[in-house]
């Protein structure tokens, strides 16, 4: 199979591709964990995104990674194991929040080196939800407290928003008729620090490239 023809078919199968020394990664619909989602439904599959970061960060070929991110969000652990992958490349790397990156699309979103939300892109903050049956014990409620803590960390780590401001916004209840929350709509994800600036495409390549460009004379 030649070159064009592999480009394709990791546009059609997996929604990634590279153009010239920039690899486009896409993170769409949602986050899937271990368990397999229905064939209907759009999803990010993380056994397919880690080997491939791994690739990229091993490539001489890729000089950075531009992340396109429309999320609702889903398994907790893929999603983080996702960003912490994207946090520890050495490569320059910016993502792109279009349409929305809620609930474990933040950690995502943060993850780059730089970020950029359209102005009309969403961001919902919300408390850690578990589907199922759950037993009612103090033991429940610590563990969802450490997961939530570690993605609360991980906000706070990578970008400039305040811990506190971020929980009182998972645990706001004005939002929501029967949730908890907070919904933010693009320049307001970039005044609570979460995300970096407003911006298509165009501010996010060039960004990109700025960010290379420093990095190759870094090395120089």
């Amino acid at each position: 199979m030649c070159e064009k023809e592999n480009k394709k078919e990791d546009i059609i199968e997996f929604g990634q591709m590279e153009m010239s020394d920039i690899y486009i990664l896409t993170i769409i619909g949602e986050i899937e964990g271990h368990e397999e989602l229905p064939s209907t439904s759009k999803t990010t599959k993380y056994e397919h995104i880690l080997p491939k970061l791994a690739e990229i960060e091993e490539s001489r070929k890729y000089q950075g990674v531009l992340v396109l991110i429309n999320t609702v969000g889903g398994d907790v652990e893929s999603g983080l194991a996702i960003a912490e992958m994207i946090s520890t490349l050495s490569k320059p790397t910016v993502s792109l929040v279009l349409g929305g990156s809620h609930s474990i699309g933040i950690p995502l979103c943060v993850a780059a080196d730089y970020s950029f939300i359209v102005p009309s892109g969403t961001m919902i903050v919300h408390p850690v939800r578990m589907d199922g049956m759950m037993i009612s014990a103090p033991q429940t409620y610590e563990y969802f407290k450490i997961i939530q803590d570690r993605i609360l960390d991980f906000i706070v780590k990578h970008s400039d928003a305040d811990k506190d401001k971020i929980l009182e916004m998972m645990l706001n209840t004005g939002t929501f008729t029967k949730d908890l929350g907070t919904i933010l709509v693009g320049k307001e994800a970039v005044e609570c620090g979460i995300v970096g600036e407003v911006g298509g495409i165009s501010r996010a390549m060039n960004k990109l490239h700025e960010l290379i460009e420093i990095r190759n004379k870094m090395q120089t």
